[in-house]
């Protein structure tokens, strides 16, 4: 028989290849089953002979498959052995019509042999098997359901009723099935998955306890298990996807025939057939089987273990047992059933388990069914269930991590919780054992070993663990001995541990956890602490013992008693009192109400305290004890009782036991009710006026019924107990409380409690009125410890009704005219109490003269010399209250002097309404200006000055004088004269000469103005002036007698033709009044002219003037003057030049250059000229209709011709040139004989568009914040398409929309030089969706319309913009403690979390104070963010076990995610308040000395502590007892434990008790008694011991340290020695800690140090291995030079030319998303390039996502127009393909053209798996050769191989496709320039530069690291002699301290004791006592 992994081919070898062939085809008459002897056939005759055998004409109408439903091809058929089955079908998934059969081999492995010692020597006993048996059955059924998505559902049925058949075992799964070579390979004996691996098998992924289901491994068990429990198994199993069902059977019997018959053993068949077919079922022993095959239809892919023939031993322990074995199952899945957290629902890793157990006994009877997650007594469930606590640990061995939990089981009141373990017997008692002397450490757990092993999820039964070095119990341990035999554990493994087969025992784990090269570590919350485990775990078991372990526990010591009661006198002393117990899981304390039971009769009380026999100084756990109740009500029964704390009754509620004593109540005093009589009834805190009557009052007191008592109810009282009332009035002055009234009222028949009026409520204030019943024997307001009812009123006496008032303020005295002032009143009341005014008050206001009294006296009836007073309004805001704007008016005499008046202010309506006060009145502000002479016209001669008086008046006309008080007079036309008014309020005004040039003898009017300027409020004054002709020249007349005595007037216009002479002028003279005057000589003397200096004096004397010779050009005002010079007068005149005849014709072009289409702007005008060249006026209207125009592409159509009246020109209009090229046009005008021609030239068009040169390719997806790599070119264009260059135009480009924001280098600019305007858009966001860039020009401000580019943004999953943070925010923060768990997702702008942000860039900011603004202070502590666990999911970052700071108060946090080296993004601010942590500890606020005290009478030297506060604390010093109220106990002990020395007496007593409340007591002053007991220069405790009754845990007492002496002398000497002491110790301590800090600061900068040298020397060494050597003295600059040179050569190596894929990839970088097809690869070779970018040119573009979701948003994203390719959707064959002319690694032949598989062409930017996968995907087997010819004779050589060959490309372009054809253009790649092609790799001395880029930039950070720690340590060294310094200095004080100490210990020798029958006698008498 030949071995089963011989590979050799069946012709090689000369044996048989019988193929089996069923025809299952629908209609098929052939033969269903055929053998075909296929020893010499290769693929294609044995299809020939199958053909011919099956009659099958058309090969299209069948599929040939083998039994697992794969396609037969030629490696398939090569793979077929002697006895393969082939299914001829109709298609791939049809039904089976007919059972089928496979026959297998299943050899065992050879692992048989090489590990079958493994079962020999690691084999266990001792237990039942069956179970672990039934166990390698569920393993299987596990791992086959591992990826089930929903319910893993896993059957075991018990047929064990002879009516089915033989009795039965079935496993059933819902998992993924076996395929019949899965089947074949289960049957192998010892074919592990290890061993199988080829079959795709992939190790899971890490998991929580390693519950990853991978628990079937070695290939054994289930053929152990199976074999173990019966005779025959039948394996039924139906795979995912398959149509057919597989059935294998193996048995016993079968096995022994074989042997018999010298058949092969190993070999047997695999039956096919359809879901539900049970037709091959004959046997009566598994007729069963029919119905269970039956379900099947029902299920997508199952597998059934089918095992008969259960052995009889088995058929009992399975229904006798039935309740232990599937407790043993549940337990040894309990973490798949439960979950990786216990008795709890599965983590959510993987879908839930559910095992089902059914056995069937009879028929008759029904089935005992039991799901395992039922179970909830399995041992595992047991540990949890009764687990108080855990403590979870890790341990590494060798880089393999083992978790572990140890679980403790707490003893409660009376017995041990932890859990019995059925199956494992109690040890005997160890007596001797030294550690366990109490007898109660093993008495828990026993000697039964503490952790149970778990591999891969599934319990190891026979392997566990007693315990390790760390947590077993120590010498001298502070945990009780027993707390070690309370825990139990658990571990978890993977495979990396081996088992043995039978996965009943570890073979080297426990070896390997006990080496000494494992770490142990704990684990808080999923977060590994390096930390010694040893003192963790007992800090936590310690912790466990206090919290959770529960006796009957007595709190709160308070002393030690000696019962009197107790009737046994040696029973009555010692009674240790405590004031709280814990019994039974509640809590008894001081004050609360308890009922008694098994009392006569049942009592009612409150707890006093609890007594307990012995002496105890701390809280105790103990049975047994008393308590002591105060009987209820109190005002009832006024003693205590003292009963067994066994009588109280627990289930009495508080509300029933408060019921009781209410009902007793009841009769007491309640409250008391008052009655207001004559008044109603005053309310709380109401507000009356003063004066106001308090009363009278009747009061009643009223129980709870509402009956009124006089006296107190007779219970057991024996006397009579009156009542009383007591009144008190308090009057709360600031200064103090004053009592106003105070009485005692008795019970009187008639009218009760009657108290009279109280009417002396005058004061204002607060007033409280106290009513107190009291007892009238004593006065006593309390009785049986209750306060009696009382009555509290509060209210408060206000001001009354204002009745008098009072000027308070007026200002300055001083006031001036019509200026506001304000009137300060103070209200009062009848009692003089300042009050508000009355509303609508309306003040009278009069004032008088002072100062001319006889005048009023004279004449009372007038008022001239009073004022005139007004005012704006009463101001009730006050006090004070003011009447604001009261305003004088009135006369002044000297505006120097202040003038006095008296004012009256009355206001009606008040009994006192008036009052009077002096007022000094001065002038107001200036109002108006009064100017002399007071006339509105004055009239002058024309050429003299003008005088004014002005005075500056205010409102009322009084003179006044004021700063800047400047008055200006504006005379129109003339300066502006000034005078200044500012002291005198007065003056003149004299202006300049005033001359006006008058015609005609017409005088003249002037305006004249008197003002102030900067002064708006005071009113201007206007006058006129006449000014009068006088007799002075002031007219000259020019006139020329040769033409019509022609008279020339100033400014006249004559006009002359160019050339002419004007002569025969004459001029005359006149005076302002128009009458002529004769020239004179000395007149003409000054006659001037201005066109000529040759001047005729007697042609002047006689009024002749020189002619005049007009000039030969035209021109408009040739201006001429005659003046006469003394005088200053003159006549001026303008001569227009003319022109003359035409002589030449003229046109006028109003540009140069015009725009090509435009027309000339302006006219075109065309004169006539004369000799001179002046225009003439030969042209007329009619002129028009001989003029032409010519010109080469002149729109003569266009032209129009117009004639212009003003001009006398013809205007051409409409010029405009529409053909040709830009450049000179020559112009030719015609007029009859005047030709002219003009040269103008042309050039490009307008500016009428903007054209897009170059730009990204359409349709363009950008990516959100992210740029377009392509830039846009625009050309600047007129509307015919020709380049302009006009540079005026601005390109802008803009969005289409305000959501889309671009951003820019420009956003607009002007174009080029050539036209051009470049835009690159370095940033596109908005919103996900469609838009447009627009592109405009403007030109003129006028638009010019340009392209519009589409655009689609894409949102960028990868870019985080938010950060959402969850936490618990119903947790509170205690001091010191930890944060609960942060939550922070980073949020894309998809709206999705980010998985790819590094944990390390997030970070938690927290810090003291509030919320400082969007950022955090730059004083806030960073916090990091916790390792992920490898199960959790991956879109979310946790802070765990974040410190909480050590102080309360009020802390910020923040979280920051660092996308950038500048760029952050913030969550929002959390406040929290850190509150104080548990109370530990009672401490003081400040540290006091220590005391040193004798026995004087002095009480400074007895005093032991002064003014000191004592807080409860937490543990980190903050207050923590706020709400917490009892007791401080202080006692004196001594200093030493152990020392029987005699104790210092208390002043008083030997302790006292201090009142704690809030958390706080105040200590006044504390003091031993005088003449103390104590021992001279003996050390004593001071100890402070809190007593809260409310707290559970006791607290920390505060001691303090005290000496006592017995003489005044030696305490002083003794004194100075402990100052000095105490000073001496805290300098030590002060030099100690610098020390420390010293050399811990040294010892890490030396470490730090020798880091980075290290660090340094090995990325020195890196970069001599990449060629470059640096020296040992290297530079940081010299480094930054050369990285600078690297970087330089490798971007002029990246900007070499090379091919690029063209192909835009916006895409790229999304989450989830690798980019497009064409960027996911480079090719080398030009020709490769090409011919393969061409190959798949409809998948370049194509866009590659990593899962559908993420494809399927893109496509949503697009509209549907991207094409997309998901990873998840691609599927390619395992394994790597050879070359068709390659079999088994030899060639066949030797090919021409360089073959290679043109996936193999390719270059991938990175090392990714999954680019791989998309070429193989989408090139398949695709080859390329080098031509056509090689290509074509490799297809030829193959075919006739009878090797499929699939398309080859040629290097060349060409294709020959996978069916042969070639040629044409559609098999031809076109040039490599009009495709989209895969772009260049880098050059590898790129990379090479990229990798010493990089080696440079760690070097130079590991420098610059090694320079700084190399400073700091330099630095560090430099104090080194200053800290010698320090150490001789601290030597010197420890020698210093030390000998002060030897002078305290011989001071205080031979001490002298005082006993307490000497305490209180001065010292020095002992001895005389003693002698007598």
């Amino acid at each position: 028989m030949s071995n089963s992994h011989d590979k050799c081919l069946p012709e090689e070898k000369g044996v048989h290849k019988r193929i089996n062939v069923y025809d299952c085809r629908q209609g098929s008459t052939q033969d269903k089953h055929t053998v075909i002897d296929a020893r010499s056939l290769d693929y294609k005759h044995f299809l020939l002979a199958l053909r011919r055998k099956f009659s099958i004409t058309s090969p299209e109408s069948c599929v040939l498959t083998d039994t697992d439903r794969n396609n037969l091809n030629s490696d398939k058929f090569d793979e077929l052995r002697d006895g393969g089955t082939l299914l001829l079908l109709d298609h791939t998934n049809q039904e089976l019509p007919l059972p089928t059969e496979e026959r297998i081999n299943f050899q065992p492995h050879y692992d048989t042999v090489t590990k079958s010692g493994a079962y020999e020597y690691y084999d266990s006993e001792g237990q039942k098997s069956l179970p672990y048996a039934l166990a390698e059955l569920l393993d299987n059924s596990i791992s086959a359901t591992a990826k089930n998505t929903s319910v893993r559902t896993i059957e075991i049925r018990m047929l064990l009723d002879e009516t089915h058949g033989k009795p039965s075992v079935v496993v059933m799964d819902n998992g993924c099935g076996m395929t019949v070579k899965q089947l074949n390979n289960w049957a192998v004996f010892r074919l592990s998955k290890f061993s199988s691996k080829r079959e795709g098998y992939v190790p899971p992924e890490p998991t929580a306890f390693s519950l990853n289901s991978d628990i079937s491994y070695f290939g054994v068990g289930g053929k152990q298990a199976v074999f173990f429990i019966g005779d025959t198994v039948r394996m039924i199993t139906k795979a995912v996807g398959s149509p057919d069902v597989h059935e294998l059977v193996l048995s016993e019997e079968q096995f022994v025939q074989k042997e018999k018959n010298q058949e092969e053993i190993y070999s047997d068949v695999i039956r096919n057939r359809k879901p539900c077919d049970s037709s091959h079922i004959y046997k009566s022993e598994e007729r069963f089987l029919h119905a269970m095959i039956a379900e099947e239809s029902e299920k997508e892919s199952f597998t059934a273990v089918v095992i008969t023939g259960v052995r009889p031993q088995h058929i009992t322990s399975l229904k006798e047992d039935f309740e232990g074995w599937t407790k043993q199952l549940a337990h040894t899945y309990h973490y798949y059933i439960h979950g990786d957290i216990g008795n709890m629902k599965p983590s959510g890793h993987h879908p839930a388990i559910e095992i089902q157990i059914s056995l069937q006994e009879k028929l008759t009877r029904c089935p005992r069914v039991m799901n395992l997650k039922e179970v909830d007594d399995d041992m595992q469930a047991l540990y949890i269930n009764a687990a108080a606590d855990k403590f979870f640990f890790q341990a590494e061995v060798s880089g393999v991590m083992v978790e572990g939990i140890i679980r403790y089981h707490p003893f409660l009141y009376d017995r041990e919780t932890y859990p019995e373990d059925p199956y494992s017997a109690q040890a005997p008692f160890d007596e001797e054992d030294d550690y366990n002397e109490s007898g109660t450490r093993t008495q828990a757990r026993g000697n039964r070993p503490i952790f149970e092993c778990f591999w891969n999820g599934r319990l190891i039964p026979y392997t566990t663990i007693s315990e390790f070095e760390w947590c077993a119990f120590p010498k001298g341990s502070k945990v009780p001995a027993e707390c070690y035999s309370r825990f139990s554990g658990v571990l978890f493994t993977n495979d990396k541990f081996q088992v043995t087969m039978n996965k009943l025992t570890f073979i080297d784990l426990e070896v390997k956890l006990k080496s000494k090269d494992t770490i142990f570590t704990c684990t808080v919350n999923g977060q590994t602490r390096r930390r010694n485990i040893q003192k963790e775990f007992t800090q936590w078991l310690l912790h466990c013992h206090e919290k959770f372990d529960k006796q009957v526990k007595f709190l709160n010591y308070t002393n030690v008693i000696t019962r009197t009661d107790v009737a046994v006198k040696k029973l009555q002393h010692p009674w240790t009192t405590f004031t709280a117990i814990q019994w039974d899981n509640r809590t008894f304390i001081k004050g609360q109400l308890v009922k008694t039971q098994r009392t006569v009769p049942i009592m009612h009380g409150s707890v006093v305290r609890f007594l307990l026999y012995g002496t105890y100084d701390s809280d105790v756990f103990a049975t047994g004890g008393h308590i002591e109740i105060q009987l209820e009500p109190k005002e009832l029964y006024d003693q205590n009782k003292i009963i067994p704390i066994s009588k109280i009754d627990r289930t009495a509620t508080d509300e029933a036991i408060q019921m009781n004593i209410n009902n007793d109540l009841a009769r007491v005093p309640n409250k008391l009710k008052v009655e207001w009589e004559k008044c109603k009834p005053w309310s709380q805190n109401s507000v009356f006026p003063a004066g106001t009557q308090l009363g009278p009052l009747n009061v009643q007191i009223v129980n709870q019924r509402e009956e009124s008592l006089s006296r107190m109810p007779s219970m057991r009282q024996r006397s009579v107990k009156r009542l009383s009332i007591m009144l008190r009035l308090i009057f709360h002055d600031p200064k103090g409380e004053e009592e106003m009234a105070s009485c005692v009222c008795q019970y009187a028949q008639q009218w009760g409690f009657w108290f009279n009026a109280i009417n002396n409520l005058m004061k204002l204030g607060e007033y409280t009125l106290f009513l107190n019943t009291i007892l009238s024997e004593n006065n006593s307001s309390t009785f049986g410890g209750q306060m009696l009812p009382s009555f509290t009123l509060k209210f408060r006496i206000k001001e009354g009704e204002a009745e008098r008032f009072r000027v308070v303020d007026v200002g300055d005295s001083t006031v001036h005219v019509g200026e506001p002032f304000d009137i300060s009143l103070q209200f009062n009341d009848a009692y003089n109490n300042p009050t508000v005014p009355l509303p609508n008050l309306k003040p009278a206001l009069e004032c008088r003269d002072l100062q001319d009294v006889e005048f009023q006296r004279r004449n009372p009836c007038k008022k001239e010399r009073d004022l005139e007073l007004t005012y704006d309004f009463l101001d009730y805001s006050g006090p004070p209250f003011i009447i604001r704007g009261v305003k004088a008016f009135g006369k002044i005499q000297n505006h120097h002097q202040y003038k006095t008046f008296e004012l009256k202010v009355t206001l009606p309506g008040l009994k006192e309404d008036s009052q009077t006060l002096k007022l000094n009145l001065l002038p107001g502000k200036p109002h108006v200006l009064r100017v002399m002479p007071e006339d509105e016209v004055i009239t002058m001669e024309n050429g003299s000055p003008i005088r004014f008086s002005v005075e500056v008046c205010d409102v009322t006309g009084n003179v006044t004088a004021h700063p800047n008080q400047v008055v200006h007079c504006q005379v129109e036309s003339f300066p502006t004269a000034v005078i200044d008014c500012s002291s005198t309020g007065a003056g003149q005004i004299v202006t300049e000469t005033i001359k006006l040039k008058l015609t005609r003898g017409e005088s003249q009017h002037l305006k004249v103005t008197f003002q102030i300027p900067g002064q708006k409020d005071t009113l201007k004054v206007v006058k006129e002036i006449v000014v009068i002709p006088s007799t002075r020249l002031t007219q000259i007349e020019v006139w020329s007698q040769n033409n019509g005595n022609l008279i020339f007037r100033n400014n006249d216009k004559i006009e002359w033709p160019a050339g002419g002479l004007l002569d025969h002028l004459y001029y005359r003279l006149y005076d302002e009044g128009g009458r002529e005057v004769s020239p004179t000589p000395e007149i003409a003397s000054t006659i001037k002219v201005n066109w000529t200096a040759d001047v005729c004096l007697e042609d002047l004397v006689r009024g002749k003037l020189p002619a005049i010779e007009v000039p030969t050009q035209v021109q408009e005002g040739r201006f001429y003057q005659v003046s006469l010079q003394d005088q200053s007068m003159s006549i001026s005149f303008t001569i227009d030049v003319c022109p003359g005849k035409p002589a030449q014709l003229k046109v006028k072009m109003p540009q140069s250059t015009v725009r090509l289409g435009e027309t000339i702007l302006g006219s075109i005008k065309m004169v006539l000229l004369d000799e001179y060249g002046n225009m003439t006026k030969a042209l007329s209207p009619t002129s028009e209709n001989d003029i032409t125009v010519e010109g080469e592409g002149l729109v003569k159509s266009a032209l129009v011709y117009t004639w212009k009246e003003s001009s006398q020109c013809v205007c051409v209009t409409g010029v405009r040139f529409q053909s040709g090229y830009p450049g000179s046009r020559e112009l030719c005008f015609t007029y009859t004989t005047f030709v002219e021609r003009v040269i103008i030239k042309v050039t490009t068009g307008l500016p009428a568009q903007l054209v897009l040169l170059s730009g990204p390719e359409q349709p363009l997806q950008v990516l959100n914040e992210h740029g377009i790599n392509t830039k846009f070119v625009l050309q600047l264009c007129d509307k015919w398409r020709n380049c302009s260059t006009d540079q005026r135009v601005v390109v802008h480009i803009k969005p289409s929309t305000d959501l889309l924001k671009v951003a820019n280098s420009v956003t607009s600019q002007p174009v080029d030089v050539n036209g051009q305007a470049t835009f690159d858009v370095n940033r596109v966001s908005g919103p996900k969706g469609n838009y447009q860039l627009m592109f405009k020009g403007v030109f003129n401000l006028n638009p010019i319309p340009g392209p519009v580019v589409d655009i689609t943004v894409i949102p960028d999953g990868s870019r985080p913009v938010g950060l959402s943070v969850h936490y618990d925010k119903n947790v509170k923060f205690p001091a010191g403690g930890v944060f609960s768990v942060f939550t922070v997702t980073v949020v894309s702008e998809e709206g999705i979390p980010i998985t790819t942000c590094n944990p390390a860039a997030i970070t938690m900011l927290l810090w003291s104070g509030g919320p400082s603004g969007p950022e955090p202070p730059a004083t806030a502590d960073q916090l990091t963010c916790s390792k992920p666990p490898a199960n959790q999911k991956k879109d979310c970052f946790h802070f765990r076990n974040k410190p909480i700071p050590q102080q309360v108060g009020q802390y910020s946090i923040q979280f920051c995610l660092c996308t950038s080296r500048t760029t952050k993004l913030f969550s929002d601010q959390i406040p929290v308040k850190v509150v104080a942590n548990h109370p530990t500890k009672l401490g003081p606020d400040i540290q006091p000395p220590t005391p040193l005290v004798f026995h004087s009478k002095d009480i400074a030297n007895r005093t032991l502590v002064q003014n000191m506060t004592l807080r409860i604390l937490d543990s980190y010093g903050n207050p923590a007892g706020e709400n917490m109220e009892g007791t401080v106990r202080v006692i004196i002990k001594n200093y030493e434990d152990n020392s029987n020395k005699v104790l210092p007496q208390l002043e008083g007593e030997s302790s006292c008790n201090v009142r704690l409340s809030e958390g706080k007591a105040h200590i006044n002053m504390l003091a031993i008694m005088e003449n103390s007991p104590g021992e001279d220069g003996a050390s004593y405790i001071l100890l402070f011991k809190p007593q809260v009754p409310i707290n559970p845990t006791p607290l920390a007492p505060f001691q303090l340290r005290f000496h006592f002496y017995n003489d005044a002398e030696h305490q002083t000497k003794m004194s100075e020695l402990s100052r000095k002491k105490d000073e001496l110790s805290t300098a030590i301590e002060t030099y100690r800690g610098l020390l420390a800090t010293y050399s811990e600061l040294y010892n890490c900068l030396t470490v730090r140090f020798q880091d980075a040298q290290d660090k340094e020397a090995i990325y020195r060494s890196q970069l001599k291995s990449k060629n470059i050597n640096l020296s040992q003295t290297v530079t940081i600059k010299a480094v930054d030079q050369l990285l600078s040179r690297k970087r330089s050569e490798a971007d002029q190596i990246k900007k070499m030319p090379r091919r690029v894929c063209s192909i835009p990839n916006h895409l790229e970088g999304q989450q989830d998303v690798l980019g497009k097809v064409g960027h996911l690869a480079f090719v080398q070779d030009e020709d490769e390039a090409r011919v393969i970018s061409w190959h798949i040119r409809g998948d370049m573009d194509c866009v590659v996502a990593k899962t559908t979701a993420a494809a399927k948003r893109l496509y949503d994203a697009t509209g549907g127009m991207q094409q997309v390719l998901p990873l998840d959707s691609i599927y390619v064959a395992p394994g790597r393909s050879s070359l068709p002319h390659i079999r088994n690694g030899h060639p066949l032949f030797q090919p021409l053209g360089n073959p290679v598989f043109a996936r193999e062409c390719l270059i991938y930017p990175q090392s990714n798996i999954n680019y791989s996968m998309v070429f193989r995907n989408l090139l398949g087997d695709t080859i390329v050769m080098d031509d056509l010819d090689a290509a074509t004779n490799y297809r030829r050589i193959l075919v006739e191989s009878k090797i499929p060959c699939p398309t080859i490309l040629t290097r060349q372009g060409e294709r020959v496709s996978n069916n042969g054809k070639f040629g044409g253009a559609q098999n031809k790649a076109p040039i490599i320039s009009k495709l989209q092609v895969f772009g260049a790799p880098l050059p590898q001395s790129f990379h090479t530069l990229k990798e010493q880029i990089e080696l440079l930039t760690k070097y130079r950070l590991a420098l610059q690291n090694k320079l700084e720690a190399q400073e700091e340590y330099e630095e560090q060294m430099k104090q080194t002699d200053e800290m010698q310094i320090k150490q001789r200095e601290m030597d010197e004080k420890v020698m210093e301290l030390r000998e002060v100490e030897k002078q305290l210990a011989s001071t205080s020798q031979q001490p002298k004791k005082r006993s307490l029958q000497h305490a209180g006698r001065p010292p020095g008498t002992e001895k005389r006592h003693k002698n007598v």
